[in-house]
């Protein structure tokens, strides 16, 4: 096993155990071995023998190919189809060409299955942000060959349809909504992106493209499909890109920072998240927006320097600092620079990220109380947004040493993570179990991983 293997650790492996609900327990139960073996399987610091990859693909149900890749990662260059959103010409005629190549993939069942597979490979982000912060915009969003003429109706409607796929995600979670999604982008959006239009309707065309070029992402990431969104997010940057809308690309990069983040990608997030940043800055975003790239730029750091382990002062007042300045510019209000999308983004929602951020400086209490209140606001209307919540306040408790009160909370997550159709949730509560590894001799941590692995196995 090479170095740079042990550095990385197996994240398919990771992603894979996820996506069947299973623990690093009941994965090691499955395949034969302790959990300790299995835990040093997925950080890479162990080899896995022949016998044990062939016992991996019984229990999992998968072929014997699809564990070496899990365990053997999967290189850059191994499939022709990554990456579709391919930066070197992002005039109109090339962008419109691979956004209906990647929708058209998604109509077909071959390549959705390999689309599904593809891991998240950050080493693209380099050029992604390269020709975002440096490619020239077409001087015309305009096209005048074409079946049918565009105007700004079709537009709204593209608006209208994100937003209602957008509310049936928010309260059923990705699985339900994101059939749809795909097959609205090939049938409709891809026809009109092919259409007449002049520059006034190309630019909100390709915006408006972009947003539902997003919510394809955030769908596939909601189902943990991370290369698959990987590509849906970075053909909303191309589509923002050319259509001259510095918001729209910074409301996509600051969703790969989330994306890196659940993936525990800390200086990929960073890098993702100051981008964001930098691009509301040029453009003057308002404070709504600014408050978003700042909350999530904050998370990011967080993440890649975990103070409250490290003890580094300099890097917890930094992020501090940032969540500040995020507080004290959401408290500007709205205007009517608002784009659409911020509509996401109300108050409870980024109180709840930086709780996320608290955590992590070892501020629990605050953690608890802003997860809390997310949880109250989010209940009765956003259920996923509330079931996330909820697993956070119980790794809040769980830092804080209560135990009881760190089950207790997450217990109450076991229904809705069976009702949701959403992987993310699933996988949230998986690892808030793999936190208490270092209880495993208490009766009441036993107790709650027979109840999980059997809720979430029926």
């Amino acid at each position: 096993m090479g170095e740079s293997r042990q550095r990385e650790g197996r994240p398919e492996l990771i992603r894979a155990r996820r996506q069947r609900g299973l623990s690093q327990v009941a994965a090691a139960e499955a395949v034969g071995v302790g959990q300790t073996t299995w835990a040093r399987w997925e950080r890479g610091e162990q080899g896995v023998r022949a016998s044990h990859r062939a016992k991996i693909a019984t229990a999992f149900e998968v072929d014997a190919l699809e564990v070496e890749r899990w365990i053997d990662g999967w290189s850059y260059g191994e499939t022709s189809s990554w990456p579709i959103t391919d930066y070197g010409d992002i005039s109109v005629a090339a962008t419109v060409k691979s956004a209906a190549m990647l929708w058209r993939y998604e109509m077909d069942a071959s390549r959705r299955r390999l689309l599904a597979s593809l891991p998240f490979v950050p080493s693209v982000l380099g050029e992604w942000l390269m020709s975002w912060n440096y490619g020239i915009t077409p001087r015309t969003v305009a096209q005048q060959e074409g079946k049918c003429t565009v105007d700004l109706t079709d537009v709204a409607g593209i608006d209208e349809a994100c937003k209602a796929f957008g509310q049936i995600d928010q309260q059923f979670g990705a699985g339900l909504v994101r059939p749809v999604v795909v097959r609205y982008l090939h049938e409709t959006v891809t026809p009109l992106l092919r259409g007449r239009y002049d520059d006034r309707v190309g630019s909100e065309l390709m915006r408006a493209a972009a947003g539902m070029a997003w919510l394809a992402g955030w769908t596939a990431f909601d189902l943990s499909r991370h290369g698959q969104a990987q590509q849906h997010f970075g053909q909303a940057l191309r589509l923002a890109k050319t259509g001259g809308d510095p918001l729209t690309g910074a409301w996509a990069l600051a969703t790969l920072t989330r994306q890196a983040i659940h993936l525990d990608q800390g200086t990929v997030a960073v890098w993702l998240a100051r981008a964001a940043t930098d691009t509301a800055r040029r453009a003057q975003a308002s404070p709504r927006v600014m408050a978003l790239m700042l909350t999530r730029e904050a998370w990011a750091m967080a993440l890649r320097t975990r103070p409250a382990e490290t003890r580094d002062g300099h890097d917890a007042k930094q992020i501090e600092r940032l969540l500040v300045e995020a507080e004290n510019v959401h408290a500007q209000g709205a205007t009517d620079r608002d784009p659409v999308w911020t509509s996401r983004y109300e108050e409870t929602e980024l109180n709840a990220e930086a709780g996320n951020c608290w955590r992590l400086l070892g501020d629990h209490t605050r953690a608890v109380n802003y997860a809390e209140a997310a949880v109250t606001a989010f209940s009765a209307r956003l259920p996923r947004s509330a079931q996330l919540n909820r697993v956070h306040a119980a790794e809040a408790y769980l830092g804080m040493g209560e135990l009881e009160q760190a089950i207790d909370v997450a217990r109450a997550t076991i229904p809705a993570a069976k009702a949701l159709t959403s992987t993310r949730s699933v996988e949230l509560i998986q690892r808030f179990a793999d936190q208490l590894e270092p209880y495993k001799g208490s009766i009441m941590v036993r107790e709650f991983h027979d109840h999980l692995n059997h809720a979430l196995a029926a």
